[in-house]
């Protein structure tokens, strides 16, 4: 498997955060973010998820299995805990983890993201046929300002064939989709977390985030203002300001 560290090596003496990219995506997502955080004295764990980016392997088709596995790479790397931080269907992981193995985590960070994430219809048809229109519908529901972005959607980067759309997308879609025990999860999380949330967000609107973070016993909610579903990119300095702060308090 492949696992960015923002070019810096793993210290067992530094806390340890672990980036969680969404669906189909990659450790790319957090280019922003990768040496910000390393800079602030963090190991950095940026990882491909099997069969996504540079790591091996077909995609794991649940959120409970994907959560057993961050647990499977702590213990090989023998860190005592992490930081997760996690984006969209990221959030899902980071729930379940945290729910399940408490003694692992640190802190939680939840960015645009719920307890449920429920997808279109016809976005899994179009995402398990290995059409592009998925994309297409992805950017539509995904970003507020797409055309900001210079040199073209960096999410249709990405994912630029019928084989990454039909094996990782399709894949990581069905498992949000089917992710039914989140609000169980929920109640078991007792590390700090924080919620970040874009006030434009079309995917994961405002109501249902504030919602899902009055369930968490010990949780605070950052709204970003302008802000789509991709944090992460559109607002990315305004996020690690956020997320640094609350690491370090």
């Amino acid at each position: 498997m492949f696992i960015s560290t923002g070019g810096m090596d793993i210290e067992k003496s530094k806390p340890t955060i672990l980036l969680m990219h969404g669906s189909g995506l990659t450790h790319i997502v957090w280019s922003l973010h990768e040496q910000f955080y390393a800079s602030q004295g963090f190991n950095v764990l940026s990882v491909d998820l099997p069969g996504h980016g540079n790591s091996d392997g077909p995609a794991i088709k649940s959120i409970e299995e994907t959560s057993d596995w961050v647990a499977d790479l702590i213990n090989k790397l023998e860190l005592e805990k992490i930081n997760f931080i996690g984006h969209s269907q990221g959030c899902l992981i980071g729930i379940d983890f945290a729910s399940k193995y408490p003694k692992l985590i640190n802190k939680l960070v939840l960015v645009a993201g719920s307890y449920m994430l429920p997808v279109n219809q016809d976005l899994l048809d179009l995402a398990e046929a290995g059409d592009d229109k998925a994309i297409h519908l992805m950017m539509k529901w995904g970003y507020e300002g797409s055309k900001a972005f210079i040199g073209g959607n960096p999410v249709k980067k990405i994912i630029n064939s019928t084989r990454e759309i039909r094996e990782i997308l399709s894949v990581d879609l069905s498992a949000c989709n089917n992710y039914k025990a989140g609000k169980e999860s929920l109640d078991k999380i007792e590390c700090p977390t924080l919620c970040i949330f874009g006030d434009l967000d079309k995917m994961v609107p405002l109501k249902v985030g504030n919602k899902m973070a009055e369930i968490i016993k010990n949780s605070q909610v950052k709204v970003i203002q302008n802000c789509g579903h991709m944090i992460i990119y559109e607002k990315a300095f305004e996020m690690r300001k956020l997320v640094k702060e609350f690491l370090l308090n």
